[in-house]
Formats: C-alpha cells, sequence, structure tokens
C-alpha cells in the first residue's frame, strides 16, 4: 500500500476530488494548510501598498491505495491541479506497512 500526500491549490480541489474519485479512490482526508516552498512567498500590492505574503494557503489531500492503483492515481493529481505556474504543489508518496479497519478488523488492502 502506498499513502499519497498532495499540496495543491485551494481552487484546485474540487476537481482534483471529484477526479481522485473517478480514479477509483475512494478514502481520502482533506486538510487546509498555509505552507510556501522555494519561492519563500509573494508580493502583492493592496491600495497602493506592497506586502509579502510568506505563508500561502494550500489543501493537503491524503489517501491511502493499493500498491496497483497508485500510478494512476498520482497521474490524476497531476492531470487535474497542474497549472504550469510556480506553486503548483507537491506529490509525496510513502509507504503503508498496514491498514485496519475498526469496525471489521479486516487487515491490509480490503482495509481499504
Amino acid at each position: 500500500m502506498k499513502k499519497i500526500e498532495a499540496i495543491i491549490r485551494p481552487e484546485k480541489l474540487e476537481a482534483v476530488r471529484l477526479a481522485l474519485g473517478d480514479a477509483g479512490c475512494t478514502g481520502l482526508m482533506i486538510t487546509e494548510i498555509e505552507g510556501h516552498g522555494k519561492q519563500k512567498g509573494v508580493v502583492q500590492q493592496w491600495r497602493g501598498e506592497k506586502y509579502k505574503v510568506e505563508l500561502l494557503p494550500k489543501v493537503k489531500i491524503e489517501t491511502v491505495v493499493k500498491d496497483a492503483d497508485s500510478e494512476r492515481a498520482i497521474k490524476t493529481i497531476i492531470a487535474t491541479a497542474k497549472t504550469g505556474e510556480i506553486g503548483d504543489g507537491k506529490i509525496f508518496v510513502s509507504d503503508v506497512q498496514d491498514a485496519i479497519r475498526i469496525r471489521t478488523e479486516e487487515r491490509g488492502d480490503s482495509a481499504l
């Protein structure tokens, strides 16, 4: 099993969520976060005054999928979230040792 964590633009959330559902990713968690990458924020202007926003709003989507489904989920996120501009986000993939459904005590892939 793989855990996929995707940091994306907030305005892309609904499209990515629907696309992942269509791709067969049934369970996911969504967290509103703030952060920055290499760009270290952006300079904005309001009422003629410039100011720097260092922490930008982002959304983190987490899902755990079977090994065989991980590439499809990753490609779906990239295709849906990509704008080609700085700040599109990142995807992190890590191994999951086990998953347990509390209600039935199922383990492994069947718990997903």
